[in-house]
């Protein structure tokens, strides 16, 4: 089987997790510092917070920007239920934007529309990097500015991708951005995700918020002349704190993070190519390529949408049963048993429900060979 993603684990990997296993500390020691410095040098934040996975590095930049009761988070529908999932788990309500049908990533002329229309507007709105492509940031922040609500970058999919010439997760154009680290991203530690800030305020309370809401920071702590044992608790927070294992992981992997978003890259224009010079790529509604100037995707995610006379489930079971590992990425979050239940309902964001009909993602991670790539080429040509 060729999957759709998997990690690329090397012996430098194994060595770096091996020497926390040989030391002191699994968790809480040098290592998560040291993996947050990683981040804040590959992307130009100031601040970066690692956490055990991106769903809980969502919520607490939720919790920071204190996304409560009686509070709106609107994000897209074209993305996986935890981008819309931490919104409810705040208290707060949460409502979609459809998609661009070419980007796949949220439209700033439907984001405009709603915004105009709406009564109740966002105080968060989180846009997906959907596939590591990022979504129009210096326009969806223009909209902030008018219409005052706080910015968080879904960037789960987008780590080494970047826009306007900078790296994302530098939070230009944004209050708090969030990676992901789970096996099929660009790098791994297992599980794992990652709030980037610039603003210290904020990266004072995503740190209390992973550690159940308590500090021994003496700048933070509300106890004077506190003693050594002392600690305070500041909110009511969360146990999201990375293992000192995983970000020994994690930092391995991201001397290789250039590496791996140039191989995805290659990969990329060489299944465009393929399809285009087929003749079927107008049929399968191929994914942009990169634009230098303005979009450098990180391409963890290689999706077509296949022609509408084909029979997707058809497809889908024919290229699994000839040993592709093909996927869907995503079904609408609108359309789940649970936000049905929260009357969303088929028809309201038609583009995402559009793309959704057509998707099928392809194998794409870095050790895809050139003749696996030929056979999931083949194999799917063979279907059309």
């Amino acid at each position: 089987m060729i999957p759709y993603g998997r990690q690329h684990i090397t012996d430098d990997d194994i060595r770096a997790v091996e020497k926390i296993l040989r030391s002191d500390f699994l968790t809480q020691g040098p290592a998560v510092p040291a993996f947050e410095a990683e981040l804040c040098k590959a992307t130009g934040s100031q601040y970066a917070s690692a956490v055990n996975s991106a769903t809980s590095a969502l919520h607490i930049a939720c919790l920071a920007l204190r996304l409560g009761r009686g509070g709106m988070l609107w994000t897209a529908p074209n993305t996986f239920v935890a981008s819309a999932n931490v919104a409810l788990l705040c208290g707060a309500q949460v409502d979609f934007v459809d998609i661009d049908p070419a980007t796949r990533n949220m439209s700033v002329d439907a984001l405009k529309q709603k915004l105009e229309t709406s009564e109740r507007r966002p105080d968060i709105l989180m846009p997906v990097h959907f596939a590591g492509r990022s979504c129009e940031m210096a326009e969806i922040a223009d909209l902030a500015k008018i219409y005052g609500f706080k910015i968080i970058e879904d960037a789960s999919h987008a780590v080494g991708g970047s826009y306007r010439g900078s790296p994302l997760g530098r939070c230009i154009s944004s209050d708090i951005a969030v990676f992901s680290f789970h096996p099929v991203k660009i790098v791994t530690t297992g599980e794992g995700g990652a709030a980037l800030t610039n603003d210290p305020e904020l990266d004072d309370r995503l740190k209390v918020l992973r550690t159940h809401g308590v500090t021994r920071d003496p700048r933070l702590m509300e106890t004077t002349n506190a003693a050594p044992w002392e600690y305070d608790q500041l909110e009511l927070g969360l146990n999201y704190r990375m293992a000192d294992i995983a970000a020994a992981l994690g930092t391995s992997q991201m001397s290789r993070l250039e590496s791996y978003v140039a191989r995805r890259k290659e990969l990329a224009g060489r299944y465009n190519s393929a399809f285009e010079a087929s003749g079927f790529g107008d049929q399968l509604g191929l994914p942009p390529l990169d634009d230098l100037e303005i979009h450098q995707s990180a391409w963890h995610l290689y999706t077509v949408e296949v022609p509408a006379r084909v029979n997707k489930r058809r497809l889908f079971e024919a290229l699994r049963e000839a040993g592709v590992g093909v996927n869907v990425h995503y079904q609408p979050v609108h359309l789940q048993p649970y936000y049905r239940r929260l009357n969303f309902s088929e028809g309201d964001f038609p583009n995402a429900e559009e793309y959704y009909r057509r998707a099928l993602t392809l194998p794409l991670h870095p050790q895809v060979t050139e003749e696996e790539q030929d056979k999931v080429v083949n194999l799917l040509l063979e279907q059309l």
